[in-house]
């Protein structure tokens, strides 16, 4: 029995999406990390995107990519627009979807990680194990090696406000479960990391892919909350695990310093929650997050740490109010032309 499921996994095509945005090096690190996985996937290729990078990304990619050992498998997709993550991605995804024989499964990577051994394989074989499952993510490691967050409930207002107020003793008194998933063994999840993730390409072709109107953040959660709607589940495996340099490329990772979160961060939260719950759950969960804001604040000593959360509130309230574009979804289907420019460049 196992020698046949090693078999079905070794024949699967798998195609890896890597995105980089400034940050060369590390995708070469990512994609070297690779190559240990093609002998227990010969058919794995992998598809290098920059995003629009403002510096030498595209030019030392193409150099470091064009060496025999990465000629015969990796695919370098240079971007003139910094479309954003979502739309990055669909645009490989777009032109896998119209090869003669698109790949089985997707795996998106982060640039800033480093699978281990047999991190793709697992992914694989969960996918091939639950053919009703749509995504399966991989457990994050932290540079030391101890574990970080991986899978997760869907945002909601409670949730806001738990974490806004940065107590979990108000959580249990509220009977909130909370956001993170803690699993010692492969389960179903709401979401999970969008640094290591791997879909099954007939699940775009059903649910659609990436929404075009985010630009940074919320974009996977929202495409595996359209997932669940659509009928499939989504799991996480922690025998896939992966390397994750949090935030080496937008800065806001949990070793980064603390600073206000950019205005894009705050056009998707409200996104994600127009999308998935209409105009009430952005009102909702904007005043979930405000009160949230302001216990954490009676908390607070330093004044550095205050006047922080008074730009956070800030923010929270200039963005409270849904606009008609945040209700309005933009997903393309498998199949569609890429080049397309993002729904978000429109707002």
């Amino acid at each position: 029995m196992n020698t046949r499921r090693n078999a079905e996994a070794l024949a699967v095509e798998v195609a890896v999406v890597i995105v980089n945005y400034a940050t060369p090096e590390l995708t070469v690190q990512a994609v070297a990390s690779l190559s240990g996985e093609r002998k227990r996937l010969p058919k794995l290729k992998a598809v290098v995107v920059d995003g629009g990078s403002p510096d030498q990304s595209a030019a030392l990619l193409r150099k470091a990519l064009g060496k025999p050992e990465y000629r015969d498998w990796v695919t370098f997709l240079p971007l003139a627009l910094n479309g954003g993550f979502g739309w990055a991605n669909n645009q490989a995804i777009l032109a896998l979807a119209r090869q003669d024989r698109p790949p089985e499964f997707i795996h998106l990577l982060n640039p800033d990680t480093k699978v281990t051994t047999g991190a793709v394989l697992a992914l694989v074989r969960e996918l091939k194990a639950h053919p009703e499952c749509a995504a399966a993510g991989s457990q994050l490691l932290h540079p030391d090696g101890t574990p970080a967050a991986s899978a997760f409930r869907f945002p909601s207002a409670g949730r806001e406000l738990i974490a806004a107020a940065q107590s979990e003793k108000l959580g249990r008194l509220l009977r909130i479960p909370a956001t993170v998933v803690k699993s010692a063994g492969g389960t179903e999840v709401d979401w999970v990391t969008g640094a290591s993730f791997m879909i099954r390409a007939d699940a775009l072709r059903n649910s659609g892919l990436f929404d075009d109107g985010f630009f940074l953040y919320f974009e996977e959660v929202e495409l595996m909350h359209r997932f669940h709607r659509h009928g499939w589940t989504v799991r996480h495996v922690p025998e896939s695990r992966v390397v994750h340099f949090e935030g080496a490329a937008t800065g806001l990772g949990a070793g980064s310093e603390p600073r206000p979160y950019p205005a894009y961060w705050y056009l998707s939260r409200r996104r994600y929650f127009g999308l998935t719950g209409g105009r009430a759950a952005v009102l909702w969960s904007g005043l979930a997050a405000v009160a949230g804001q302001a216990i954490a604040s009676v908390k607070q000593v330093a004044d550095r740490n205050r006047r922080s959360t008074a730009v956070r509130i800030r923010d929270l309230v200039r963005n409270a109010l849904p606009t008609a574009a945040d209700l309005r979804p933009s997903a393309p289907k498998w199949g569609d032309a890429p080049g397309n420019p993002p729904a978000w460049m429109n707002r």
